[in-house]
């Protein structure tokens, strides 16, 4: 029997980490054959080369897909979106994949998936139906759900919201977040093992950083993340600081230089252009708070019963667990919840969350449905508009 050629995108470490139990299982299932195409920072200096990941943990990467332009404004992103249409164009050439897998919402992924469609490649899209109204994210990931065939949901909330969209609800399945996957099956470091491992020395409390530019917003990276700052200098010497450096989004280089300038000025205080999946959760299980607009701080903290403080609109309209609380960009709205977050910690409020996100077994869901797809010749890519019926 042929094997069905399954091809993974990826184009950043996080995303990386999220996909890598869906693409060891591919990798090890007999009825595939896993294709790997690395893009966009992956393949950056800046940003950590992290390809290099990809390869130590096994996995053959089939083409490496440079994209990325030395710039982050508005026309360096609109330029690497470009490079990205022509070159995935001729991978998938090369390539002949049955079905191409894609997680999010990125524009290098939105030009990855819309060369899948313009070449009749059907693909399989992981968490689309969520909302980010404070970034272009947001229209590049309903876009991207109507150039996809199969949905896999994080949620049942945006499993409905992608069949609004006209998909019809037979491809579209609520199977949970892949980054819950990875905190229920890791087996996270301590503490101590973590100092060791990062070469660091953290207080009792410390606070994970991590702060993307709100792309929906013109210029305002710079003054936003100076009033972060502000706000924990109020904390010098008794909580250690973790900050983990952007993407290649617009503005992103100049919060990651405001970074290295902070923490080169400042004493017990950490920074990171990259962390394995492992030591990303294992940093954030053992936070005092995760702070800044990181998807991360919606999907994956709740799981691991470490509160986040979003802070402004990137991730404004994603559904939230209680451990999850929303905050104004200055130092005032930032200090206060930092005090309501020790005052519920130090009673126990946080032990019991449910994390909205949370199922077992969501990459062997998305396994079994693809078979399911695949091997039956199921996909006919002559979609029709599911139409719902709404009230007037």
């Amino acid at each position: 029997m042929i094997n069905k050629k399954l091809c993974v995108v990826t184009g950043t470490r996080a995303e990386y980490g999220l996909l890598r139990p869906l693409i060891k299982k591919i990798d090890e299932n007999p009825k595939f054959k896993l294709q790997l195409i690395a893009t966009g920072m992956h393949l950056s200096p800046e940003f950590g080369l992290t390809y290099k990941n990809i390869e130590s943990d096994g996995f053959d990467i089939d083409e490496k897909i440079e994209i990325l332009l030395s710039s982050d404004t508005s026309i360096g992103v609109s330029k690497s979106m470009g490079l990205t249409l022509i070159s995935f164009s001729e991978s998938y050439e090369r390539l002949n994949p049955d079905l191409i897998i894609i997680l999010g919402d990125r524009f290098e992924t939105f030009s990855a998936m819309a060369a899948a469609s313009v070449a009749n490649i059907p693909v399989a899209h992981l968490h689309g139906g969520e909302l980010t109204e404070g970034a272009f994210d947001d229209s590049f990931r309903h876009s991207m759900t109507k150039m996809s065939y199969l949905h896999f949901t994080s949620t049942e909330e945006y499993r409905k919201r992608v069949i609004q969209l006209g998909e019809n609800p037979e491809r579209v399945f609520n199977v949970g977040a892949l980054g819950v996957e990875n905190i229920l099956n890791l087996d996270l470091l301590s503490k101590k093992e973590l100092e060791r491992e990062l070469d660091i020395s953290l207080n009792d409390k410390y606070l994970l950083i991590v702060f993307h530019a709100v792309t929906l917003e013109n210029k305002t990276a710079e003054n936003s993340f100076r009033k972060l700052l502000k706000a924990i200098d109020k904390y010098d010497e008794e909580i250690s600081k973790v900050f983990i450096k952007g993407n290649s989004d617009t503005e992103g280089r100049i919060i990651n230089q405001m970074i290295n300038n902070y923490v080169s000025e400042k004493t017990n205080s950490y920074v990171f252009t990259s962390l394995s999946i492992k030591n990303y959760l294992s940093l954030l299980k053992h936070s005092f708070v995760l702070l800044g607009n990181s998807s991360s701080g919606v999907l994956e903290a709740p799981s691991l019963k470490t509160p986040s403080i979003n802070i402004g609109d990137r991730q404004k309209g994603r559904i939230k667990a209680e451990s999850v609380f929303d905050c104004e960009n200055n130092e005032t709205d930032i200090l206060s919840t930092l005090k309501e977050i020790d005052y519920l910690f130090s009673n126990d409020k946080f032990k019991n969350i449910n994390n909205p996100y949370e199922k077992e077994n969501t990459s062997d869901e998305i396994i079994k449905v693809i078979e399911d797809y695949l091997l039956s010749n199921k996909i006919d890519l002559k979609k029709k508009f599911y139409d719902i019926e709404v009230g007037l």
